[in-house]
């Protein structure tokens, strides 16, 4: 009886543990939950190694994902698998066996709040060997530094040192990759630095080969708003709160993470912040370039008088080669063909969709891919432990548009 009583008890707690109450309308609730509990779990955790000075959060975290998730490189039938270097990067490429005798080209950038993950990961490799053997193409997936050992913009040289090697004649004729069928892409912190470059390779006239696209998956963009539609919305929808994204923020910037409240209050972009020009604030004003049926009832926030330390102290805030959406619009004309994945319950949704409308105002063409029933990451949780439905239909759809555009 004890015994029944005892572990009743823990289901309890258990299911009090995992119960978050979700929007309805988001995909498969349980799932999430669970998977949130999981996440919740390792991030407590490494909360307490840190406060403990055992080790840095990060690095236990890191360390977590790389024993359950890393993976060595593994050929298959279809795809021949290696580990290289490509400008001084590490990277996994994934070739196709057989098809064509000139093969499409996409460069991808994981995500992780450019502190964790790797392209080694099982949810990764799964992704670029799909995409390598759907789209008869050479992937080349980037692990490019990470926070807190390298800061920006350690990362963003990494990626764009990646990229320049992608598009070398070298390369391209080592791999056999048309040189007109190439694509920068990436998801969160990696679609951030897809973006990015993106940007500056299109901008530069030095290279003779440059992308035909670039794909960004669910975009980090910008810092200045937290109190963007989504960021309210979805303030409490997981796998992506609202603190942990502005932790990532600091972090990759080198800053003193215990600004993290100031970011959360928008006290660093108040209005009395000189730094802040008009144009800038134009940039990422919501109530312009979102659409109503994503405003909603939201209002902004913003500040008076705020923090002027912040920018002071941080002053990558605004450098476009962090925050892609501050970009000028003559910047962002010279941009490739566009595709931009967003979901509904995601903190990010409105970094993607404004990011679409200031492309499209400055003549790019772009497809906006927004999933209503989406949460943040959904995409490389198709497979096994999770498989999401939405995570599988939404890589379905981005891969798709690669064999459409590509």
């Amino acid at each position: 009886m004890r015994l029944r009583l005892a572990g009743a008890v823990l289901l309890l707690a258990a299911a009090y543990y995992v119960y978050l109450p979700l929007p309805s309308g988001v995909s498969e609730p349980w799932k999430l939950m669970l998977l949130d509990a999981l996440f919740r779990s390792f991030m407590q955790a490494s909360d307490v190694a840190h406060a403990l000075g055992v080790c840095h959060r990060i690095h236990l975290l890191n360390h977590v994902v790389s024993w359950v998730e890393e993976i060595e490189a593994r050929s298959c039938p279809a795809v021949h698998v290696t580990d290289t270097v490509l400008g001084g990067v590490p990277t996994r490429v994934f070739q196709p066996k057989g098809g064509k005798q000139l093969k499409r080209g996409v460069i991808y950038f994981h995500g992780g709040g450019w502190a964790l993950c790797s392209g080694r990961m099982r949810s990764y490799d799964h992704l670029c060997r799909k995409m390598a053997e759907d789209l008869d193409s050479v992937v080349m997936s980037v692990d490019y530094r990470l926070a807190p050992d390298a800061v920006f913009p350690a990362q963003y040289h990494d990626a764009l040192a990646a990229s320049r090697a992608f598009l070398s004649a070298e390369v391209l004729e080592r791999y056999s990759i048309d040189p007109e069928r190439v694509c920068v892409s990436g998801d969160s912190a990696g679609g951030n630095l897809a973006a990015a470059v993106a940007q500056e390779l299109s901008s530069g006239d030095a290279l003779t080969v440059n992308f035909k696209l670039q794909a960004l998956i669910y975009p980090v963009l910008q810092a200045l708003d937290f109190y963007t539609p989504s960021y309210q919305q979805n303030r409490d929808v997981p796998i992506l709160y609202r603190p942990i994204m502005a932790r990532y923020w600091l972090q990759y910037l080198g800053a003193d993470t215990s600004l993290e409240p100031l970011l959360l209050a928008n006290n660093h972009s108040s209005l009395d912040q000189p730094a802040l020009s008009s144009s800038i604030r134009s940039k990422l004003d919501w109530t312009a370039l979102l659409p109503a049926e994503r405003r909603k009832h939201f209002q902004p926030v913003v500040r008076e008088t705020g923090s002027p330390r912040v920018m002071g102290e941080v002053p990558q805030l605004i450098d476009v080669r962090a925050a892609p959406l501050l970009a000028e619009q003559g910047v962002l004309g010279r941009t490739p063909k566009a595709y931009v994945m967003t979901c509904e319950f995601d903190v990010l949704r409105d970094d993607g969709l404004m990011y679409v409308r200031r492309l499209q105002d400055a003549g790019v063409t772009v497809t906006s891919d927004h999933y209503e029933d989406g949460f943040h990451g959904c995409m490389v949780f198709a497979y096994l432990p999770m498989m999401s439905k939405v995570g599988w239909r939404s890589m379905n759809n981005y891969i798709h548009w690669l064999d459409q555009n590509l």
